[in-house]
């Protein structure tokens, strides 16, 4: 479990879940709990991904995938207890002093994030998907829920760990979506010319598994004129919210200008 959710890795989920919060006001500190419950999600959602089940991954941020350095078996119930240490970890907000019925609203939000309905069933489309041409549309439904969703949820749990009333908290949860999908387009971009040293991963492993992806069903000029306006808009979005904004807005022209 270290291993998978201590590798070296650029923690943009959880930090998105702090600066969030504080850009609506709150402290910071308040918000750990969900951060780091949200990067166990991601970690737990990583390990399960490699295993040879679905991608059938050797590398990850750098270094062997969990189940080729623990075995697959150890890989798939170190994922599980990820997924339930996350949860455990989320209930520490009232610790926070946030309240009973946020931590409860808290909980439910990342769950759905988790589950059939968004993570887990972007991925059983991803593997439905392997092999065919996609459409765009069907390539946005899964990157919406595979990425989506829980860059998404890391903006709602900062605005409701910041006391954002429902209204708001939609409205960080929709750009958190948006965002993710950028995210993801460039994901996209960088796995057809990256290099291991470089992405922490193989590169070129979409193309070989025939996977949907934005560069395969709109093209590499296309893909990229969408991931910025994806970015141009989130940048408007946080500029609204004024100079406690800032962290939040020089996160996101980071995650633009990355290239790993």
């Amino acid at each position: 479990m270290r291993y998978a959710a201590l590798a070296p890795g650029k923690r943009i989920r959880p930090l998105l879940v702090l600066t969030t919060c504080e850009a609506l006001g709150g402290a910071w500190r308040g918000a750990l709990p969900a951060a780091a419950a949200l990067e166990l999600v991601h970690a737990f959602s990583l390990v399960h991904d490699d295993l040879p089940a679905l991608d059938d991954d050797d590398f990850r941020r750098g270094r062997p995938t969990a189940h080729r350095r623990y075995g697959e078996a150890l890989a798939l119930l170190a994922g599980d207890a990820l997924l339930a240490l996350a949860f455990e970890t989320l209930g520490g907000l009232s610790r926070s002093g946030v309240s009973a019925a946020r931590v409860a609203e808290a909980q439910r939000l990342l769950a759905r994030a988790s589950g059939s309905r968004e993570l887990v069933g972007g991925q059983v489309l991803d593997l439905e998907a392997e092999g065919r041409r996609c459409s765009p549309r069907e390539v946005r439904a899964i990157h919406q829920r595979k990425t989506g969703a829980l860059t998404g949820v890391a903006l709602a749990l900062g605005a409701l760990v910041a006391g954002a009333g429902a209204p708001r908290v939609r409205r960080m949860e929709r750009l958190g979506r948006n965002l993710g999908v950028a995210f993801q387009i460039q994901d996209d971009l960088l796995n057809r010319s990256a290099s291991l040293r470089q992405l922490g991963k193989r590169g070129g492993t979409d193309a070989a598994r025939g996977k949907a992806t934005y560069p395969a069903a709109l093209g590499e000029e296309r893909s990229r004129r969408a991931a910025r306006l994806a970015f141009a808009r989130a940048h408007g979005a946080i500029q609204r919210l004024g100079a406690r904004g800032g962290n939040l807005a020089h996160l996101v022209a980071a995650i633009e200008a990355r290239t790993r």
